[in-house]
């Protein structure tokens, strides 16, 4: 392999980097204790230092830190790359992570890639973990490897999903599957999943779904055909579906990646992918599920940089905002958001823990499972198969003496109880609630077995969500509904006189739905004295929801409507996402 002129790597590795730099023959030993002074003044790394001083090339100091752990230097253009080695690595990923493969060992299953940044050491880890090789990365320049890219990987040429699937139906080795259904023996599995089209399609779908933004990818076996599905913005999307022969090679793959069990296929399976996708931490909770056809696999994708988690940021109008700050500023009292499955609670309950995370607060938090990784809060993972419960976990927290306290979900009596408790002995808890709205929270809490009077003591506001999807801003058109729309949000014409809706026309920006995001619309219902007096007497939920909304309370209904008259979503959104009064 050809390399840079440079003193053997033996003699750099572990050395400190200016001395690197003096073997390189780039600096002067003057050079290094002109800079090792100013460091001492102005602190940050040599390497940045030398850069600014003039002294030294930002690909020179890349080189250096590169021979310090060992890589070696090579020059891209100096050398042919077979065209059998960079079709190992799918154009999409080469361009997501910034490298380019040299040269292939079968034997050993040995990947050599060039990397323009020796920072980029997660690429080799997740070139391991999503395509299975055994890597030795050297460095390269960052022109030599945008040049590589363009002349190896044109962008055009990028395989596309449709093209992989038209390779897997033509593969020899994946067809001798066809209709063996489950008779298949563990070797051949591991053949399956080691196959090179079936990695290649795998990591494109996931790449792709991470691209787009998606929050769920589902794999899914039916009796004639297999179905891959994204889930993007609250809903599911079908793209082009492979041969069903490859569903095996397809779970089996994900299995390997997950470090589950491949043989297991009787039994439900739960792992995890830890990927840094263009820079950009990105957890894949990996759930297997058997099916009458074969294994459903669904990768719930935990991208952290795309959530944003700001009070600010969740749609909240004016006097909402200030009305949750207020809550949340309580020295204690329980607050609970309610709503289904993946309308936004946890975030909303993260973005008010972030703004209380100071030096002052200690907050810690019971969840199942962790979502968001965020310093300064101490959080513990439910484990329910060993006993870990939220209720168990919940005992121990008291010991601990916290301020703030979050209970992923109150789901039984037990943890109800002790959510009161500590709120009682001066904390301030939150939780969550599966329910429809806020007013039928009261009821739940009653049904699981909890006292009216501690309900009352302790409670001081319920907030009931969802998400919405909004119109995108790149393709927005106004438009005027039919009556027939309008009468399903019970509107008439007169209602909407003098306001303007819109709705998305479909671009290469949204996907063509005409949705780019999603906001959230709030029932927030705070106690009071006469909302307490009611719970007391076991009023109806119906009497509670218009007792609150004498006092101020807008229903979800309502604030999907103001969302709805401020040009940030559509009818359909407000109607699919919101039940009307008299519904409620």
């Amino acid at each position: 392999m050809t390399t840079t002129g440079m003193p053997p790597i033996a003699q750099l590795r572990g050395r400190p980097l200016g001395r690197i730099l003096i073997k390189m023959g780039k600096v002067t030993r003057a050079q290094v204790s002109e800079a090792l002074e100013l460091q001492k003044k102005k602190r940050g790394p040599l390497g940045q230092l030398l850069i600014e001083m003039g002294m030294v090339e930002e690909q020179d100091v890349n080189r250096a830190l590169a021979a310090q752990v060992g890589m070696e230097s090579i020059k891209l253009g100096d050398i042919d790359i077979d065209k059998s080695v960079i079709d190992l690595v799918p154009a999409q990923m080469a361009h997501a992570y910034r490298i380019v493969p040299t040269e292939y060992d079968r034997e050993s299953n040995t990947l050599g890639v060039a990397l323009a940044s020796p920072d980029n050491f997660h690429a080799t880890d997740d070139l391991k973990t999503l395509m299975g090789f055994n890597v030795i990365a050297r460095i390269t320049t960052e022109e030599d490897m945008t040049e590589a890219l363009n002349r190896y990987y044109p962008e055009e040429a990028a395989a596309s999903i449709n093209d992989l699937i038209s390779e897997i139906s033509a593969d020899e080795d994946l067809s001798k599957f066809v209709g063996r259904g489950e008779s298949i023996d563990l070797d051949e599995l591991r053949e399956m999943a080691e196959s090179s089209p079936v990695k290649k399609l795998v990591n494109l779908v996931l790449l792709q779904a991470i691209r787009d933004k998606a929050s769920d990818v589902h794999f899914e076996p039916f009796e004639d055909e297999f179905k891959m599905r994204y889930r993007i913005d609250g809903v599911l999307f079908e793209m082009v579906p492979p041969p069903k022969h490859v569903a095996l090679a397809i779970s089996s793959r994900i299995k390997v990646m997950a470090n589950l069990d491949i043989a297991e296929r009787r039994l439900p399976q739960d792992g995890r992918i830890e990927l840094l996708v263009e820079g950009r931490p990105v957890d894949l909770r990996v759930s297997v599920l058997p099916t009458m056809f074969g294994e459903s696999v669904v990768l719930r994708v935990l991208d952290r940089t795309q959530v944003n988690l700001d009070l600010g940021q969740l749609g909240l109008r004016e006097e909402d905002m200030s009305m949750i700050r207020q809550l949340i500023s309580k020295p204690h009292g329980i607050l609970i958001v309610t709503g289904p499955t993946g309308s936004g609670k946890t975030t909303t309950l993260y973005s008010a823990l972030k703004e209380l995370n100071t030096p002052e607060v200690k907050i810690l938090t019971s969840e199942d499972p962790v979502e968001y990784d965020i310093d300064g809060l101490i959080q513990c993972q439910i484990k329910a198969d060993i006993g870990l419960t939220f209720a168990r976990c919940l005992r121990s927290f008291l010991r601990q003496d916290p301020d703030i306290i979050l209970v992923g979900e109150i789901r039984d009596l037990e943890t109800a109880q002790i959510s009161v408790q500590s709120s009682l002995t001066g904390h301030l808890v939150f939780s969550t609630l599966h329910t429809n709205d806020a007013p039928s929270s009261i009821a739940r809490l009653l049904d699981l077995g909890l006292e009216p009077f501690l309900v009352t003591a302790t409670l001081e506001a319920i907030i009931a969500q969802r998400l919405v999807r909004k119109v995108c801003d790149n393709c927005k058109e106004e438009f005027v509904p039919s009556e027939q729309q309008l009468m399903e949000l019970g509107l008439t014409t007169d209602d909407i006189a003098g306001r303007t809706l819109f709705y998305g026309k479909g671009c290469d920006y949204c996907n063509h739905t005409g949705y780019r995001g999603r906001r959230g619309i709030f029932e927030t219902m705070v106690l009071d004295d006469e909302l307490r007096e009611l719970i007391m007497k076991h009023a109806s939920t119906n009497l509670l929801r218009q007792s609150a909304r004498k006092r101020g309370m807008r229903t979800l209904r309502e604030s999907g409507l103001l969302a709805l008259y401020d040009g940030i979503t559509t009818i359909e959104e407000v109607v699919r996402e919101t039940l009307s009064e008299e519904a409620g």
